[in-house]
């Protein structure tokens, strides 16, 4: 699975919401490109789909803008990928089949082997909240290290 840009940029303007001084105060989208660094007009439209799904809510008009809809502790980043990218899978190879029912050879296997990492893949994005990542981007809490591999033995029959 690779992340998108948008799933990158979604990520990144909602940790800036999380970050900001007065979370109940809407940041402009302006002033949000501005933090962030991402160009306004796509932006706007990835503040529209988290719109949508609830992550966050606008306000109109003088001193409007966008806010964390619910509390950062309560959004993860599977959470905001899956909104702008779609479910979190490994590939599109669909499920794998059931009782044995295997069209080609191997086919079973390895479609059980991608529905596994498109699990691990969102059980990770899973366990980093936005309230995670906030403590680390201000240095209270150090940066999670990607898992350790393991080393398995092999037992040959």
């Amino acid at each position: 699975m690779r992340v998108s840009t948008r799933g990158d940029y979604a990520s990144r303007a909602l940790l800036s919401l999380a970050l900001g001084d007065d979370l109940s105060a809407p940041t402009s989208v302006r002033d949000l490109a501005e933090r962030t660094g991402l160009p306004q007009p796509y932006l706007e439209q990835i503040l529209l789909i988290l719109k949508g799904v609830g992550l966050v809510r606008s306000k109109r008009g003088v001193g409007g803008g966008y806010v964390l809809a619910k509390d950062a502790a309560d959004i993860t980043l599977a959470e905001i990928v899956a909104a702008v990218d779609g479910p979190i899978v490994a590939g599109d190879f669909g499920e794998p089949h059931r009782d044995g029912a295997c069209d080609h050879e191997g086919q079973c296997v390895l479609l059980a082997v991608w529905a596994d990492v498109g699990n691990h893949m969102r059980e990770h994005l899973s366990s980093f909240t936005l309230a995670d990542m906030v403590l680390q981007a201000r240095g209270l809490q150090p940066p999670r290290r990607p898992h350790e591999a393991t080393n398995q033995v092999i037992l040959k029959t």
